[in-house]
């Protein structure tokens, strides 16, 4: 299963055009992704404490094809938002419950293993949540990205 989310990884960065010019070469391990500086939910996440990013390829920040790998925690709610740019994502590891719609709706979700692709249409409205195990999502898109939730009470706060 390992090796088919793996290629089926290759093949969304190779179809997002992350590794199209030979200036975007890139390969990585499973052990030098690890090793990549992780920080929060960075740009291009929901902001939610105890997600971490790490940028894979691009910068989601500016113009261009961008990778990003999310870790969520068990047990995290991310309520609905929306995003600007067009997005796809392959479930790397754990079962993401994923939905779409204006209201975070737990009956909503569907149950995504390890190997489901989803797709977040610019501007489409989706949530999604973890239950008793952690999940590991790789995130492509065409930036700048950003996140805004529908209710903006939704949206994490800063802390002080």
């Amino acid at each position: 299963m390992k090796g088919a989310v793996l290629g089926l990884v290759a093949v969304l960065l190779a179809a997002s055009g992350v590794a199209a010019a030979p200036s975007a070469e890139l390969r990585l391990t499973p052990a030098e992704i690890a090793a990549l500086a992780q920080g929060g939910a960075g740009p291009g996440s929901s902001g939610v404490a105890g997600i971490q990013t790490s940028v894979l390829a691009g910068d989601p920040t500016k113009a261009g094809p961008y990778t990003i790998r999310l870790q969520a925690p068990a047990n995290t709610r991310i309520a609905a938002h929306g995003h600007r740019d067009e997005r796809t994502a392959v479930v790397i590891s754990g079962t993401w419950f994923f939905g779409y719609g204006d209201k975070t709706d737990e009956a909503g979700v569907k149950a995504l293993p390890p190997g489901s692709v989803y797709t977040e249409p610019a501007g489409d409205h989706h949530f999604a949540l973890t239950r008793d195990e952690p999940v590991v999502v790789y995130i492509f898109g065409q930036g700048p990205t950003d996140t805004v939730y529908v209710d903006p009470a939704d949206a994490p706060k800063p802390k002080p």
